[in-house]
């Protein structure tokens, strides 16, 4: 044990997600044993699993509101501020629309779900998307406590630039306040430390719960959707992303990925980009040499909006969906997906089960049956994985391009070796 301890944190991370794949699949081809699914699978697995999502969730909120308020003290004035805001609202979006034309073209040349002649299930009920009025209403908060309470991030970020922006301006009572805060993140930052330290045993509860439950039986069954949805999330990582740092950072890709891995890995792990923002924001203002004013404000806002991984999988599963029904949807329908995702992934931030519904108001949008969602729930669960570890990558390229446009980007960390 002391052995393991002794190795740093990715490897650590891998081991465990190694063994935990292994546990997973083992008990999953076991025959059906009523202990083994209470005790084991529901029981010591999903509760491990559970208690470690929860600890990283309870560092989401003090993280990034603390953060975010040291960051904003370090701005020189709202110019400055609103064009930060303005590059990094952009960049999401066009990497968001870059995602979904992709899934489609991939999907098309693929022609996945065709021949299936599929018979869908009729009780799906989908969620409703809120009206756009309500959607933007509620970026702004009535009560900035509930806000904290109930991890509302939208309300969280914009609560945090205001007050921090006060702070700014409020003279020699405002710089006794910035100590605070600055101190407070020194605080937060070793907490973080502390629950990274059971991140190894948290992941190998959550990776062997996974696949106790599912197995590969689901993906053998939808191999085209299942495929072609990893092909372009890797396209999206391996091609788009290191193009932008490239064309848009002039910044090297290798210290990139290389820094970012672990990051990503535990993204991956946990399936989640919000409870993965301590680790990412960790990451990028370290090791890559992001500045806590940049990366405080790109990071957690791309969490809550930035759903490249999200819009490959919407544009998949429209195609899939289209060919299992024998629906042409067009060009011009092809079109509409792409506008409708990329705003979707930006109005409905927040929203849960943000996928599924997204998807529904894209499927509603070409005419294709929202039934179709049934088809890919089972094995998307574990395509969530890698989506986050794209998603969480996808953040980061921004954050280190708009850092480098800002001249807010340590050129010497970002390429001295760890």
């Amino acid at each position: 044990m002391k052995a393991f301890h002794r190795l740093s944190l990715s490897v650590q991370i891998i081991i465990a997600m190694l063994v935990g794949i292994t546990l997973g699949l083992i008990l999953n081809h076991l025959p059906a044993s009523h202990t083994v699914d209470v005790y084991v699978t529901e029981g010591v697995l999903d509760l491990g699993g559970k208690i470690f999502i929860s600890l990283l969730k309870m560092l989401v909120v003090p993280i990034v509101f603390v953060s975010l308020i040291c960051g904003t003290c370090k701005l020189s004035g709202g110019k400055q501020f609103g064009r930060l805001a303005s590059k990094t609202v952009l960049l999401y979006i066009v990497t968001t629309g870059v995602a979904i034309s992709l899934a489609l073209m991939v999907a098309y040349l693929l022609n996945i779900g065709a021949g299936t002649n599929a018979h869908l299930p009729t009780n799906y009920i989908p969620q409703t998307m809120p009206p756009l009025k309500q959607t933007i209403l509620n970026i702004f908060p009535k009560n900035p406590v509930e806000a904290l309470a109930k991890g509302n991030m939208l309300q969280i970020i914009i609560f945090a630039m205001i007050f921090g922006s006060a702070i700014s301006l409020a003279g020699e009572g405002g710089e006794r306040i910035k100590n605070l805060f600055i101190d407070l993140d020194v605080v937060i930052m070793k907490l973080m430390d502390i629950v990274l330290k059971i991140a190894p045993y948290g992941v190998f509860c959550l990776v062997a719960a996974i696949f106790a439950r599912l197995g590969f039986g689901l993906i053998k069954q939808l191999a085209g959707y299942f495929v072609a949805v990893l092909l372009v999330l890797f396209m999206q990582l391996l091609i788009v992303y290191p193009t932008i740092l490239k064309l848009l950072g002039r910044l090297s890709i290798v210290p990139f990925f290389k820094k970012m891995f672990p990051a990503m890995l535990f993204a991956f792990s946990t399936s989640s980009s919000s409870a993965s923002i301590p680790v990412v924001l960790n990451t990028v203002e370290k090791k890559l040499g992001v500045s806590e004013s940049v990366a405080a404000f790109v990071i957690p806002l791309g969490a809550t909006i930035n759903m490249d991984g999200t819009a490959i999988m919407q544009g998949v599963a429209t195609v899939f969906i289209a060919n299992s029904y024998n629906i042409h949807i067009g060009f011009s329908g092809f079109l509409k997906v792409v506008l409708t995702a990329t705003l979707a992934s930006i109005g409905t931030a927040g929203v849960p089960s943000v996928g599924l519904i997204t998807l529904t108001m894209v499927l509603l949008q070409v005419g294709l049956p929202i039934e179709g969602i049934a088809l890919i729930i089972g094995v998307d669960r574990l395509l969530d994985m890698t989506r986050t570890a794209v998603n969480v990558a996808g953040d980061s390229v921004i954050a280190c391009v708009v850092g480098k446009s800002e001249g807010a980007l340590s050129m010497d960390t970002y390429l001295n070796a760890e």
